[in-house]
This record gives structure tokens, sequence and C-alpha cells, in this order.
């Protein structure tokens, strides 16, 4: 019974692909994005083409999968993948642009970058995209897509390690635990010894607020 419910489960995680296929279009994309609400760092955003005859275990949402898993995961997405692009824009264009405009230039930017002109691009929740390539969003696809939920795992691993690392040159912030999202113990920090390069500061309107 636990096997047929993981089969049916991949099944229907493969609906959206299938539905894809049917229509002649065979390299599907999935894109994700992590990042859209901390209060520092980049917001990510990972394009992938998967094989759909050689599927991984495990693929989920990246928030439902835990880090050593999700470690796991990304190492061996990226070596079966059929072409991934991984890319980031920074808090300073994040308050150029805004959060939304920042996204949608990054997800171009990954789409961009892929290796292979894929058919059309399955994107979590946003449907409009300045690119030729179709798109097709999906409310919740990082849950119900199988090619979304892997290239939510390669953004989601790729920016935490980042956050790890800008830990170490300012580690009071502790970005290692909280990867940038306004926990208590950050937005403490950020009221005691204000911001570092790295936030967003048109996230921070609330530290003038009396």
């Amino acid at each position: 019974m636990a096997r047929q419910k993981k089969e049916k489960e991949f099944i229907d995680k493969l609906l959206f692909e299938k539905q894809e296929q049917e229509k002649g279009n065979f390299l599907i994309a999935g894109m994700d994005e992590v990042g859209r609400g901390p209060l520092a760092g980049p917001v990510c955003v990972a394009c992938v083409i998967m094989p759909l005859d050689d599927i991984i275990e495990g693929i989920d949402d990246s928030k439902k999968i835990s880090e050593k898993k999700r470690n796991e995961l990304y190492e061996v997405i990226k070596e079966k993948a059929i072409a991934y692009a991984i890319e980031m824009v920074d808090e300073q264009k994040i308050d150029e642009i805004n959060i939304l405009e920042a996204t949608k230039l990054c997800m171009k930017n990954a789409v961009k970058n892929l290796t292979l002109k894929p058919d059309d691009v399955l994107v979590d929740a946003i449907s409009k995209l300045d690119t030729d390539i179709p798109i097709r969003g999906i409310v919740k696809g990082d849950m119900l897509s199988y090619s979304i939920g892997a290239a939510s795992i390669l953004a989601k691993v790729t920016r935490d390690k980042y956050m790890c690392e800008i830990a170490k040159e300012y580690p009071e912030y502790g970005f290692e635990k909280h990867k940038g999202y306004g926990t208590k113990v950050h937005i403490e920090a950020l009221k005691e010894i204000g911001p570092c390069e790295y936030h967003r500061l048109s996230f921070l309107k609330f530290l003038d607020e009396k």
C-alpha cells in the first residue's frame, strides 16, 4: 500500500508535465524562486529541465524537506538535470525596482541562461514574464509539479549556502540560522546595531516606526 501511494504521488506530480507533452512540448522546464520575503540577501531563482523517464524519489516543495535531504537532492538534481540555471538578484536591485520586479528579472535571467531552450516553462504562481518562451503559472506549483519542485530545491540550497557565507562576514545577525528572514532574533539585532550592506532597506521601514 505504501509503495502504491508513493507511485500515485509521483504520477500526480507529473500531471502538468504530461499535459505539456500531450501538446507536443517535450523540453519542459520548471522554475521557482526563493527569498522574496527576507529582510536581507538576494532573491534566488532556479530553472531546470529534468528527464521525466528517470524520476528522483523525494522531490517536493523545498520547504517541506529537511536541510539534510535538500542538500542530498540538490546534488542528484544537478547530476541528472538535462539543463539548469541558477540566478540571484541582490538587495540593492530589490530596493531599486521592488521585490516582484526583481523576482521577474531573476526568472528572465534564469530562462535566458539555460544551455537548452525549453519548449515551455512551468512556474510557481507567476504566469507573466518578458520572454519568448511560453510560461505556465501554477499555484502551489512547488508542491504539485515535479519540475518546479526540483527547481525549488536548487534555489533554496543555493540561497541558504550564500546566506551562511555572509554570516561569516556579519556573525552578529545570525544569518546562518534564519537566512535573512524577519525572526525575533534578527529584528532585535537590527534594532540594536542597524542594517548592514546585505539588508533590503526598503523592507526595513518598520525600524523607523515609533
